[in-house]
C-alpha cells in the first residue's frame, strides 16, 4: 500500500469518525483511535497524538461560532480550564510510560460509558434555582440567547464541577478523546447549567484541553504529521456535514446506531488489550 492511498484511506475513515462524532457530540476521537489502532495497527500513542490535534482543529472551529452567539459561558470555561489542563497534563505523563495494552483497556471502558451517555435523553428545560456562593463571587450566573428571549441561570456546587473536570482532564489526556461527555455531566449535573450552555462551553475548552497534554505527546515524538494530516482534514469535513444533517435526521437512530458502533469497537479494543495485541 503506497502512502498515498493510506493517506486516503484514512481520510475517508476520519470523515465517517467526525460525521459520527458531531451526530452525537462526543467528537471524532472514540472512533478514530480504534480505527487506526485495530484496523491499521498503528501504535495507540501515534493514535492518541493524531486524535488530539483533530480535536484541537475541530473544537476551535465550533467554539468560535458559540462564542459569537452569546451561548457559551466564557468565564466558566476559563476558570475550570485550571483543572482540565493540570488533569489533561498529568493524563499524557501517565499514557507515556503506561503500557499500551492497558491503554487499550481502558479506553474501551470509556467507549462503552460514552455509548451510555448518547443514548441518554437530553432535557433542554432548564430549572431555575439559586447560585452558589462561589458561583456568585466569581460572576458565573448569566443568560443565553434562546427563540423566547435571553434566559437567566444561576450556577451551582462550583468545587464538585472542578473535581469532575480534573478527572475529565486526565481521562482526555490519557486516551486523547475531548472527554466531552464527563464535562457536559460536570457542568449539566453538577452545576446545574442549560444544556445548551454546557455543551457548547465545553466544546470551547475541549480544545484548549487537548492542547495542554498534545504539548508532551508531540514533545515525545508521537504526533506523526503524515498522519495527523489527513485525520484532522477527515474530522473537520465530517464533522462540518454532519453538523448539517443534524438539522433534518432523526437524532434517536443515529444515536442507537452510534452506541452500536461504539459498543462494538469497545469490546474490540478491552479483547485485544487483555490479549496483548496493542
Amino acid at each position: 500500500m503506497t502512502e498515498l492511498i493510506f493517506s486516503l484511506i484514512i481520510l475517508a475513515g476520519s470523515f465517517f469518525a467526525g460525521l459520527l462524532g458531531s451526530l452525537t457530540g462526543l467528537g471524532g476521537g472514540v472512533v478514530i483511535i480504534p480505527m487506526l489502532t485495530l484496523l491499521f495497527g498503528v501504535d495507540i500513542h501515534y493514535a492518541i497524538g493524531a486524535s488530539l490535534v483533530s480535536v484541537i482543529a475541530t473544537s476551535s472551529g465550533a467554539a468560535a461560532a458559540y462564542v459569537k452567539e452569546g451561548i457559551s459561558n466564557i468565564r466558566i470555561g476559563m476558570f475550570l480550564e485550571i483543572a482540565t489542563t493540570s488533569g489533561a497534563v498529568a493524563g499524557a505523563m501517565i499514557a507515556i510510560y503506561a503500557p499500551t495494552h492497558i491503554i487499550a483497556v481502558i479506553f474501551g471502558f470509556v467507549l462503552i460509558f460514552s455509548a451510555a451517555i448518547s443514548l441518554k435523553k437530553k432535557n433542554e428545560i432548564h430549572i431555575q434555582t439559586d447560585g452558589g456562593k462561589i458561583a456568585k463571587t466569581l460572576k458565573m450566573n448569566s443568560s443565553y440567547p434562546t427563540a423566547e428571549g435571553l434566559v437567566n441561570y444561576n450556577v451551582q456546587h462550583v468545587p464538585a464541577g472542578f473535581f469532575m473536570m480534573i478527572v475529565a482532564g486526565i481521562i482526555s489526556g490519557l486516551l486523547g478523546i475531548g472527554s466531552g461527555a464527563l464535562k457536559v455531566i460536570a457542568m449539566d449535573h453538577f452545576m446545574k447549567l442549560p444544556f445548551k450552555v454546557s455543551t457548547t462551553t465545553s466544546n470551547f475548552m475541549i480544545g484548549v484541553t487537548a492542547a495542554a497534554s498534545a504539548g508532551i505527546y508531540l514533545e515525545r515524538g508521537y504526533i506523526n504529521p503524515g498522519l495527523a494530516m489527513p485525520v484532522v482534514l477527515g474530522v473537520i469535513g465530517g464533522a462540518f456535514t454532519g453538523s448539517k444533517i443534524l438539522v433534518k435526521a432523526d437524532t434517536k437512530w443515529l444515536r442507537i446506531l452510534f452506541a452500536i458502533v461504539i459498543t462494538f469497537l469497545a469490546i474490540q479494543m478491552i479483547y485485544n488489550g487483555l490479549a496483548g495485541k496493542i
